[in-house]
């Protein structure tokens, strides 16, 4: 009598988790952003707020947004126009009904070409 009163809850915990083993992160592989070295030519600004703050390479086109751990070879260089090249990672992203919410690209192994 033991044993089905704590089989019971136990068998019912785990086929209540069934669901949250994964079966649609079988495809997690294909979504790899490709990753391309480029040339950027912009003006640095700092845009965000003061708990997330975020640096971007802004032209007239495009905004390319700076890694966190290379935000400080460009923060003194606020307002200025520079030159880098840098490994680029364009990122589709989504709203959650699953339409498109844009195209964010991103910066990381960054090289300072030249400051005007």
């Amino acid at each position: 009598m033991n044993r089905n009163f704590l089989i019971a809850p136990l068998f019912l915990c785990l086929a209540a988790s069934l669901p949250a083993f994964g079966s649609k992160e079988k495809d997690k592989g294909k979504n790899v952003p490709a990753v391309t070295v480029v040339q950027v030519t912009g003006l640095v600004r700092l845009v965000g707020t003061a708990n997330f703050p975020e640096l971007i390479i802004d032209n007239s086109q495009t905004a390319w947004y700076i890694a966190r751990d290379e935000m400080d070879k460009l923060h003194d260089l606020q307002h200025r126009t520079v030159t880098v090249q840098a490994e680029e990672t364009v990122m589709e992203l989504k709203f959650g009904n699953g339409l498109s919410a844009g195209i964010r690209r991103d910066l990381k192994n960054i090289k300072i070409i030249s400051v005007d």
